[in-house]
């Protein structure tokens, strides 16, 4: 049959059949190229995608779904206001770009009831599988999930987890790398900023982030002045516990984040406060994210790399759609970002000379 009588008896609608009349090869052949499948030759690729092209063909992802695959991914967010996210979605971009699939995001806005009813709606409409960045359901719910559709947590520490799989950054290793930094240079008195438990704490980042600095601050020695201040979730109790944290008497010398979203906060608030950092408060977040990187921020921060988060966790769903079922539990190594928030050193803080910004 040519293309002219296939688009005529489809009614003008192109379809796969009209593809592969116009590129001169077998439907099945036009089916490999869409699903990227091993073996495909370039010169088969190049003449499927230009007969694609010239003809403005879009795949049915219905019935590709009655099929088998449809080629999409849903990719679940937290909370959308996270400037950290974004380079977890471009590593996500990265690698479902050249593989045809396409990620549909939700937004959870941390509210377990509307979590539950977007993977369901994602099921729904017969996604392939499904990557979750810091879901607040438990995981036995998340698991019953598992048995429906291929899933991958970020930021979601469960080594127990069977069904599903895990990608993090290790992040008590992160909390670790910023007590010993300051430690380093002479700090003493190191509080954390940590946010107040919610629903999925045990298995949270925050969590992670606690024990971390905890374990760190012991093996410093530093045990007995262990100083968790706990910032509330909702504004504006959250400014109110940051104010109230920079207007304690015993108000530390340095302290460390549990995200950049309060230490920029937090550094906004000290210049208001006349605090000055980091002489008087030294200050690390975590994320590096872009707007740490802001000469006018210039926040020192624990990066967990968004963009190798992302590209990991799509390679590792990508593995459990094509039919994978070992549990896999992955992180990646954090690294410290120093800026102007850290000084080097403490020895000149103290000095009669010394101004503001000025460190050894």
């Amino acid at each position: 049959m040519s293309e002219r009588d296939e688009t005529a008896i489809t009614g003008g609608r192109v379809t796969i059949r009209t593809v592969a009349a116009r590129a001169g090869v077998s439907v099945a052949a036009v089916s490999k190229v869409l699903r990227n499948a091993y073996g495909v030759s370039e010169a088969l690729r190049g003449r499927v995608e230009a007969a694609i092209e010239a003809l403005g063909y879009r795949p049915s992802r219905a019935a590709r779904g009655l099929r088998g695959r449809t080629f999409t991914i849903g990719l679940l967010l937290v909370d959308i206001r996270n400037p950290f996210l974004p380079e977890i979605i471009d590593g996500v971009n990265g690698i479902l770009a050249p593989s045809h699939y396409r990620a549909m995001i939700g937004v959870s806005e941390a509210r377990i009831q509307l979590e539950t009813s977007l993977i369901e709606s994602m099921i729904d409409y017969k996604m392939d599988g499904l990557i979750l960045i810091a879901p607040r359901l438990p995981s036995e719910v998340i698991a019953r999930f598992a048995a429906q559709i291929p899933i991958v947590a970020i930021g979601y520490h469960d080594p127990e987890a069977k069904d599903f799989d895990t990608v993090n950054c290790d992040d008590q290793r992160g909390a670790a790398i910023a007590v010993q930094a300051f430690v380093e240079r002479g700090y003493n008195r190191i509080s954390m900023l940590t946010l107040g438990s919610r629903e999925g704490h045990s298995v949270s980042v925050v969590r992670q982030r606690e024990i971390g600095y905890r374990q760190a601050m012991e093996a410093a020695g530093f045990a007995d002045a262990i100083d968790i201040h706990s910032v509330a979730v909702a504004s504006p109790e959250r400014e109110e516990s940051l104010k109230a944290f920079l207007l304690r008497p015993d108000r530390p010398e340095a302290v460390f984040c549990w995200s950049d979203l309060d230490a920029i906060t937090l550094l906004n608030m000290a210049s208001e406060m006349k605090v000055r950092v980091p002489e008087d408060l030294a200050v690390i977040g975590y994320d590096n994210s872009p707007t740490a990187a802001l000469s006018l921020v210039d926040l020192a921060s624990i990066d967990q790399s968004g963009r190798a988060l992302g590209v990991l966790a799509t390679e590792t769903l990508l593995s459990r759609i094509e039919g994978r079922v070992q549990p896999m539990a992955l992180k990646t190594n954090p690294i410290l970002v120093a800026r102007r928030s850290l000084c080097e050193t403490r020895a000149l803080q103290h000095r009669p000379s010394a101004v503001k910004g000025e460190c050894a």
